[in-house]
């Protein structure tokens, strides 16, 4: 048998097309019920090997032994491609990654994250997708000029609303924390009844435990002397010696461009401390909550 890799590869920096890879082939594994043995004999690779590439342990992936794995699991042609895309990008050393933009197929590399982040810090200036109502989020993607077909936009919405679960989830929900810009409040999205129902939605899901929600208000000025836009920070399980199974990641959503990745480890930390100059001249919960509460009185008044 050959090996999808060479075992005394040095492992590179970078580190996310290859996370990515293995976990995609780990769930189109599980999902299909094969075994690791079984599925390394049927693709021609050593059970070692397949080890490897399902945990992002390894750099040099083979395209083929990519589609010979996606052909036993029956993947659709779509993902084939992309996951063969991964393994090409595994081989790059780059910190910096830049995938497709709004509403690409790449988007799903940032699902894929956040379906296994186990804590995210995110700064928002609009209602993020976590925390969106299905008719906030019918806005704002059928705002897009790209989206013409209603099942299309109503496959997206759903998709949207299933991702929620990592929030709302009775075991291990992700640990959230929302750095909202005032303007979100205020920026009307659908009309001012659906933004009623967004501010109320806003104001109970911040009672979660695992929710925190702080808004950002326009008093507080420019952080840094200098607009950043968005950014979330992805960190996840910790192993039992308290280290990181996976590092930490920056994405930054490219709107219609590309949305960026970032790894390295001081350029998480600049977007740390960030974060936390945010936070600290943020209002607090109980005053977010009421400023919240204030401005969906003033849609109240607004549509009398």
């Amino acid at each position: 048998m050959h090996s999808a890799a060479d075992e005394t590869d040095p492992i590179p920096a970078s580190t996310l097309p290859r996370r990515q890879l293995g976990r995609f082939l780990r769930e189109r594994r599980d999902a299909t019920g094969f075994t690791i043995a079984a599925a390394a004999k049927l693709a021609d690779l050593s059970s070692s090997a397949l080890q490897r590439v399902e945990a992002g342990q390894t750099q040099k992936v083979r395209k083929q032994d990519v589609r010979a794995l996606c052909e036993l699991y029956e993947v659709d042609p779509d993902d084939m491609r992309a996951a063969m895309d991964l393994a090409v990008l595994a081989r790059e050393q780059s910190w910096y990654h830049a995938y497709g933009g709004l509403y690409s197929n790449a988007y799903n590399m940032y699902v894929g994250l956040e379906a296994v982040a186990r804590q995210q810090t995110a700064y928002h200036e609009h209602v993020p997708g976590l925390l969106q109502t299905a008719d906030y989020a019918r806005a704002v993607i059928s705002a897009y000029p790209g989206f013409t077909s209603g099942d299309d936009i109503d496959r997206r919405v759903e998709h949207r609303m299933k991702r929620q679960a990592i929030v709302t989830r009775k075991t291990n929900p992700v640990m959230l924390e929302v750095l909202l810009h005032e303007s979100a409040l205020r920026r009307v999205v659908g009309g001012s009844q659906v933004m009623r129902a967004q501010l109320r939605h806003l104001a109970e899901i911040s009672k979660l435990a695992n929710v925190v929600l702080r808004v950002h208000p326009y008093e507080a000025g420019v952080i840094w002397g200098m607009p950043h836009g968005r950014f979330t920070i992805l960190s996840f399980d910790v192993n039992r010696a308290g280290g990181s199974v996976e590092p930490p990641i920056v994405f930054m959503e490219g709107g219609p461009a590309q949305d960026v990745y970032l790894e390295k480890p001081d350029e998480v930390q600049l977007y740390s401390e960030l974060a936390s100059a945010i936070r600290s001249t943020s209002l607090d919960e109980e005053q977010t909550r009421e400023l919240i509460r204030r401005v969906t009185r003033e849609f109240d008044r607004d549509n009398r």
